[in-house]
Order: C-alpha cells, then structure tokens, then sequence
C-alpha cells in the first residue's frame, strides 16, 4: 500500500509503527539491541501505536469493513481500476467493445472471434482474446510477502498433485524479493511445484513490472500479431499502465502471486475463476480455484515451520560477496563523477547549462508557441516517459544502435535513465500514445505544423528548436497520473516544451514540471481544448508573465488559427508556492540549488 503512494495522489503511505513491526524485524534477524531502540524512538516521537494509546485526529477519515474485502485484480490498463475476482470475466469482455481509454480496446463485434494460430515444431493451436501470454511473480510489491509467495507455492502444489498444467502460449517466471524467499521456498518444499508449473526463479530484481519479460516466443508472437488480438499478461506487479509490460500484452493485469500462477494455469482472462473449472484432473474430472486455494491456517503453518531469523542473517551476510560480475566492476574514484563520453547508460546531463551566474533570470512571455502532442485525458507518465522495452525502430533506438550498441542490448529506458540522450528521444514515445495532432496514429509521432509532415516527436521537437520556436502541450484531465518519474517532466523540458495546458494534473507531476522549469496551467472549471474549439494547428502567445506572476494567478492564453481568428481563454497558473515560484523563475530546482550555492 505505500509502494503505491503515486497510484492515490500521495507523496508516501504511513503505517504507525506496533508489536508486528517489532516482530517482523526479529523475525528478519534483526539484533534486539536494535529493535529495542526502534520501539523507544518511535515512543518518544509519537509514532508507535497501542490498542490503548491515545486516538489520532485526522482531516478525513475512511471507513472499510473487512468483511467487504474480496479477491480482486486491476487493469486492463492502470492499477486503480479495481476487478472483483468475480466479475473478471465479464469485465474483461466489457473492455474489449469499450471505446479506446481508459479500459477499453474499442473493438468491433465482428473482431471478438478473432483468433491466431501458434505453428510450433509441427504442432498448431489456437488462441484468441484474453489469451494469457505472460504469467510472472514479480516485482518489489508482493514478493517479500512470505503470506502471498507461500500461498503461490502450496496453490501450485495441490494444482501439480491434481494434474494441472500451465499451457504452452503462457510465459512463466518468478522474480523472488530476495534469495531469502528463494531459501523457505525450497525448506518448505514449494521450489519444485512452482518449477513444475513453469515458474522458475529468473533472477532477482524489477523484471515484468518494468517491460524487462523478455521477447514472448516467436510462434505466440506471430499469433498474436496475425489475429491483432487484445493478448493478456497477469503479473503481481504494481503498475501496469499502457505498453510498460510488453508491446504484445495489450490488457495487462494485476493480481497476486496466487491468482498468477491460477491464471497460468486457466491461460486465459476470459474465465470466471469463482464459477467455471481451471482444468480437469488426471482422471477428467473438473478442478475448481476454490479445491486448490490454500487457507490462512496452512500458509500460517508452512511459514511457521520454513522461516527463521538466521535465513536473513546469512542471506544479507553473503549478499554482495555472491557475485563475481557485480565484484569484477572497477568504480572510480574522487570527489566528482568523471563523465565519459563513450557510455551510453550514463552522460553529462545539460539541466545547468543555463546557468551562467548567480544571477536570477527574469520571467517573461511565451510567444508563437506551437503545440508539440494534443492529448486526451487519463495520460499517465508511462505515456510521457515510458520505463520499458526501446524500440528498435524509434528514435531511441536509433540513437542507441548509432552508438553501436546491438539491438540485444538495448536494456530498457529505467536501465538507461542516466542518460539524457536516450530518456529525451524516448519522451512521449510510448507505443499507446494517441497524439490527436496526428490524427489515426498511436505512438509517439505528430505533425511538424509549419509543413504538415509526419514524425517522430523527438524529430518534430528538435526542428521547433533549430526555428526557435517554443512549443505546448494541451491535455486532457488527470495529466499525469501514474508512477512519480522524473523523466517525464524532464524530458518534456528538454524536447523544448515551455509550459503544458491541461485540465488537471496529478500532483506530484505538476510539481514535478514546475522543478524542471516547465509551467503549469489549468484550464477554467469546465473548459477543455474540445470545448473550445482548439486543434492544436494554433498559434499560442501568453504575454501575462512577468516577475508580477503570483501563484495560482489567472492569465490569459491567446491561440491564433491560420485563418487569423483569435481564441482567448483563461488558464489558472499551477505553480502553487511562492517556493514553486522561485524554481520556475531559476528555469527550475536544480539552477535554484546551484544559484543558492554560488550566493552562500
């Protein structure tokens, strides 16, 4: 729940510290000296909390009765849009005819029989929508969660004792938390029945989560591309907002570690696993989720029994002597880092260039302004700056191969972060990007307006830039939900964008745009670009900044259309603080910092 602070608007979640939290570090090989200083500090700091102790006024308060709670996924496409385990499969079909958004594919009745066929080593089979072709334990959310990975492991051992068996189409695989799961896995005898389901441990570390899969196998691949069809991947992952899992995987879905391998093993999400089998035993009779699901009582029990304090103490012990490649690296030393101009995970970065002196530059207008991408609503930062695979045939990609980095190493744009020159050629570069300026296209291409030409974004930006022409961005509502990644402001500032107008933002964004010098505006309650008529062929000036600017001012925006017809609005200025203030003034919080240094 406080992994996924971004997903509900937070900065963190914060659980008061009690008994658990002291027990789960003894039980972690946590030294009692420590842990008796964890519960005196937090004692005399107010954050530990007892039955008896004194109650807590807060702003709001909400209420949930635990009997409601019932197992349930999220997707297709973002992780707040919660699914009853009950109500997937009808949901799931619901999604397929929905319009293009937030959880819909926008297909057609005719499309919804579309199947594909996997040619594999003489053998043929079908497969159609909601295929699931991607299964994965993974990520840092749920596998150090002994209740849930234990759970995954006796589930996939009654599904092994009844004769289940994960279907050929599903890639399976297990990223543990850490080798300590790895190590009451195979004490508890649960290492084989995950193995013989197909889910063996590939490494340690963000895998699915972050598009790190993998290629899916050549044969499934080309199924899923002849039928076009809406494929699924279910991981016990944290976010699964568009293109980040796999570029196949159209619906992707949240679960936990149990319900993936169930899923596996039912291969598909067009299945209701309350109601309907998840395959038929050896004997030919029908398997139901509810016959194999552990209870509380046998995964309390097996974790009783497979996990010790000493398990962590040696495991963390031996943690960083286990790696002879990780040893093997040679660091440099000194004071300051010594930029390489061969490395492509790891250049100079040019957010101080600006930076000329201690003094404060002035705010002024922005004017003949074009719009870089035209946008709807729900645009998360996985849109803005995705985290997964590069693409070979993107501007990244062919920045990276110029490089001479070959297409199998290409790792994947979190890996390559520290690099401006590839995170910038990969802003607005997610594969289910629908730039409405480019009109019928999805990815993250548009049109250069002054000659109508279609291009990557990058291109189109760069060519803004060579003009002299600063650019926009117009959006819908919830501009920048999702993740908290500071690429995707960075890499909006450095495409030349010089402030973003839409009609709300997700908080951390916003603040996020006003830091990389990018200024925020909000459309008037009620008005959308839609509403009034813009295009984004426009024009824009906003002549009302100046070092008068107060924080959530009105100012008008002017858009000029080529027949010369003048649209003004007002847009509400999203820079909240006078804090805020000073960081758009400084071209953002880094020349602040740095400003702040060479005055001190």
């Amino acid at each position: 729940i406080a992994n996924m602070a971004p997903e509900y608007g937070a900065t963190m979640g914060f659980f008061p510290v009690d008994d658990v939290t002291l027990n789960y570090l003894r039980q972690t090989g946590r030294p009692e000296s420590g842990v008796q200083l964890v519960e005196r500090y937090c004692k005399e700091q107010g954050l530990f909390r007892t039955d008896d102790g004194p109650s807590l006024n807060y702003t709001k308060t909400l209420s949930l009765d635990l009997g409601t709670v019932e197992p349930s996924l999220a997707g297709p496409k973002r992780p707040q849009d919660r699914i009853a385990l009950a109500a997937m499969k009808s949901s799931f079909k619901e999604s397929l005819t929905a319009p293009v958004g937030k959880t819909g594919f926008g297909l057609k009745s005719d499309e919804l029989s579309r199947t594909g066929t996997i040619q594999d080593n003489g053998h043929s089979s079908q497969i159609g929508h909601g295929a699931v072709v991607i299964a994965a334990i993974t990520s840092c959310t749920n596998t150090s969660n002994p209740s849930v990975m234990i759970g995954a492991g006796l589930l996939a051992k009654k599904a092994a004792a009844r004769g289940l068996k994960v279907a050929s189409h599903v890639k399976t695989s297990l990223a543990p938390g850490s080798r300590v799961v790895t190590e009451y896995l195979d004490k508890s005898g649960l290492t084989e029945p995950l193995k013989e389901l197909g889910f063996h441990t590939v490494g340690y570390g963000c895998t699915t989560c972050i598009g790190n899969s993998g290629p899916l196998p050549a044969p499934v691949a080309a199924a899923i591309e002849s039928g076009d069809l809406v494929a699924s991947a279910v991981l016990s992952g944290n976010r699964n907002f568009e293109g980040r899992v796999n570029p196949l995987t159209k619906a992707n879905y949240l679960a936990s570690p149990p319900l993936v391998v169930a899923y596996a093993l039912a291969g598909t999400t067009d299945i209701d696993l309350v109601n309907e089998p998840l395959g038929k035993d050896g004997d030919g009779k029908d398997v139901y989720l509810k016959e194999i699901w552990p209870s509380a009582e046998e995964i309390q029990e097996t974790i009783r029994t497979s996990i010790d304090p000493e398990m962590f103490v040696s495991q963390y012990a031996e943690a960083v002597k286990g790696n002879e490649l990780w040893n093997a690296i040679e660091a440099a030393e000194g004071a300051i880092y010594p930029w390489s101009d061969e490395s492509t995970y790891i250049h100079h970065p040019p957010f101080l260039d600006q930076v000329t002196g201690a003094e404060v530059p002035s705010i002024g207008p922005i004017k003949g302004a074009r719009c870089l991408v035209l946008l709807g609503d729900s645009v998360t930062t996985d849109h803005i700056s995705p985290a997964g695979a590069i693409a070979t045939d993107g501007p990244a990609g062919r920045f990276l191969q110029e490089c001479g980095v070959p297409v199998k190493e290409f790792n994947s744009f979190g890996s390559r972060r520290g690099n401006d020159l590839v995170m910038v050629r990969g802003t607005f570069a997610n594969i289910r990007i629908r730039n409405q300026l480019a009109s019928g296209t999805e990815g993250g291409v548009t049109r250069y307006l002054p000659t109508g030409e279609v291009t990557s974004i990058y291109e189109a930006s760069m060519k803004y830039q060579d003009d002299g022409t600063p650019l926009v961005v117009l959006a819908g509502a919830e501009y920048g939900t999702g993740s908290s990644r500071d690429w995707a402001a960075k890499g909006t500032m450095l495409l030349g964008v010089k402030a973003v107008i839409a009609a709300s933002y997700e908080r951390i964004h916003r603040s996020n745009l006003v830091g990389m010098g990018v200024l925020p505006l909000e459309f008037a309650e009620g008005q959308t670009w839609q509403s009034l008529g813009l295009t984004g062929e426009e024009s824009f000036d906003i002549t009302d900044l100046s070092d008068d600017l107060k924080p959530r001012s009105t100012i008008k925006v002017s858009a000029t259309a080529d027949d010369g017809s003048v649209t003004t609005f007002d847009c509400v200025v999203r820079i909240d603080t006078p804090v805020e203030l000073q960081y758009y003034r400084d071209g953002g919080i880094l020349p602040t910092v740095l400003r702040n240094l060479a005055q001190a």
